[in-house]
């Protein structure tokens, strides 16, 4: 006959009681929260063009901006090692080596030491 299970409790509660606080003082930061209105761009303004110049940090661009370049490279070397990573996970080993190169019995085939 199944029984119900029981509730116990213990010290594995901890975790889940810290998650729940804060997640509410985060609830309560978010909603609590004023931002400022948004600012919106001039009208004419070329927001790509800008967008390149600021991450360049060259100032020709209409819209002021700060100069985003080492973070462009911080991210290029972090996306660029992912993408590594996932080829490298991605790609298929072989079961046995190519025939020839395996030892058989002292020796490879096809000759003797």
């Amino acid at each position: 006959m199944p029984t119900k299970p029981e509730f116990q409790v213990g010290s594995h509660l901890l975790p889940g009681l810290a998650a729940l606080a804060l997640f509410c003082v985060f609830a309560l930061v978010f909603v609590t929260s004023s931002f400022p209105a948004p600012q919106g761009f001039p009208d004419g303004a070329n927001v790509t063009a800008n967008i390149g110049y600021a991450l360049f940090n060259i100032d020709a661009g209409e819209i002021p901006a700060e100069g985003f370049i080492a973070g462009f490279f911080a991210i290029a070397i972090v996306l660029d090692a992912a993408l590594d990573g996932a080829v490298m996970l991605a790609r298929k080993e072989e079961a046995e080596p190519a025939e020839g190169l395996v030892p058989e019995r002292g020796g490879f085939e096809g000759g003797e030491e």
